[in-house]
């Protein structure tokens, strides 16, 4: 099939999450891959149809490796300080002892592929599975009223907050801790590292930290089912430094996203408070509408693949585009609205095949559960500011969104 792109694109910087740019549409209508340039100069192709980026993302014949990235328009990249889900983080310049640089080198899950991914994998998914997410939901439910708690101090009274820092981003890092055995005397420590930028040694000497007192307490979590395996050491922090970078900027990302797509269409939000049972379909068309990744990691094809039409060769790198898939008038009605009666469950938001997200079923209900009570709390809650709504530099190489800060008010705050 022939592409109308005789020139390698740039992905478009001047979309937002609930908006993204028109660019990404354009592309959709006129091929299924659009050929892309890279930072290296390789021109790949980025895919923006369902079909294709569906079966992309599930055929083993499409390598994690190398690791390039596609060039955004500008040529402007900011600091790699933001992780999302599976990522990878390479030693940089900054001393890292050799134990940590062989744990990065053995559970690097964006570096494997086949037999060896699939066993790193599965020391790590038995804690995010649906049963053991449903053992979390009174714990995550209590937190999330504390979370609120502490946003209102206790007070009936107006007030005012950021949404992102105050409400999303603590909820996200404690439920993640949870998950992974962090004690929680230490959540606040892993914040500090693995939400604000650090070095790669102290947050391995961290995870030292935390390996080691879970070996003397354990408990339900995945350090203790690492720790019973048969995982080497090094694989082992190796492991707990990939779910320590991942999976809880996205799920702050998205809490606060949907509460901006809510917030911004208020009917839509009134029907969740009168039937709360809605927010179980809402939540994936939050992840439809809202989702993070403009491109996914890429995948490398390691022979010729043939995709809709279009032959992709060996050594050709395909960037996938949640955001373009997402909204293929191809898989839904009226695909660029957000209507959370909507049927959105098969949408990327999540990824898809051997790499799709680890932690999804956990995420699912911490969204559900912030995003109720939330509306629950607060009858009057109104957007003041979002800075998402405005485009904002990508929060990772790989293109992803950033949440920014959600200014809300309740009460009488602000009225005159």
């Amino acid at each position: 099939m022939s592409c109308p792109f005789h020139d390698p694109q740039q992905l478009p910087r001047d979309g937002t999450p609930l908006r993204p740019s028109p660019t990404i549409a354009h592309w959709r209508d006129a091929a299924p891959a659009v050929p892309l340039l890279y930072d290296d100069d390789h021109v790949g192709l980025v895919v923006t149809r369902y079909d294709a980026a569906r079966a992309i993302l599930s055929d083993p014949r499409f390598s994690q490796l190398p690791h390039r990235m596609p060039t955004a328009v500008g040529h402007q990249r900011p600091p790699d300080t933001a992780q999302t889900a599976e990522t990878a983080e390479s030693p940089g310049p900054d001393p890292l002892d050799d134990q940590a640089k062989a744990s990065i080198d053995a559970a690097n899950l964006l570096a494997l592929d086949g037999a060896t991914h699939q066993r790193m994998r599965r020391g790590i998914t038995g804690r995010f599975s649906v049963k053991q997410v449903r053992t979390r939901q009174e714990w995550v439910g209590r937190r999330i009223t504390q979370q609120l708690d502490e946003l209102t101090h206790g007070r009936e009274a107006a007030g005012e907050a950021d949404l992102f820092a105050s409400y999303a981003q603590p909820i996200a890092a404690a439920t993640h801790c949870l998950a992974i055995g962090v004690p929680d005397d230490l959540v606040p420590r892993f914040r500090e590292l693995f939400t604000e930028p650090a070095s790669l040694q102290a947050k391995f000497d961290f995870i030292r930290k935390v390996v080691a007192r879970r070996e003397g307490d354990p408990g339900e979590d995945v350090i203790t089912d690492l720790l019973a395996s048969d995982f080497s050491r090094v694989e082992a922090e190796g492991l707990v430094f990939q779910l320590m970078s991942a999976g809880h900027d996205s799920v702050a990302y998205l809490i606060a996203t949907a509460s901006v797509a809510l917030l911004s269409q208020p009917e839509q939000a009134q029907a969740i408070r009168e039937d709360p049972s809605r927010l179980a379909g809402a939540v994936e068309e939050f992840m439809r509408t809202g989702a993070m990744f403009l491109t996914l990691f890429p995948r490398t094809a390691t022979e010729d693949v043939e995709i809709e039409g279009v032959v992709v060769e060996r050594g050709r790198t395909v960037s996938v585009s949640p955001v373009g898939a997402n909204r293929d008038p191809q898989r839904w009605e009226r695909a660029e609205e957000f209507d959370i009666e909507r049927d959105a469950f098969g949408h990327l938001g999540f990824g898809h095949g051997p790499h799709g997200c680890i932690g999804q079923q956990l995420a699912r209900l911490e969204i559900r559960e912030a995003i109720r009570q939330l509306l629950e709390r607060f009858e009057d809650l109104r957007l003041v500011d979002a800075e998402q709504t405005r485009p904002l530099p990508f929060a990772n190489p790989v293109a992803t969104y950033e949440a920014g800060a959600v200014r809300v008010r309740w009460g009488d705050a602000g009225s005159q």
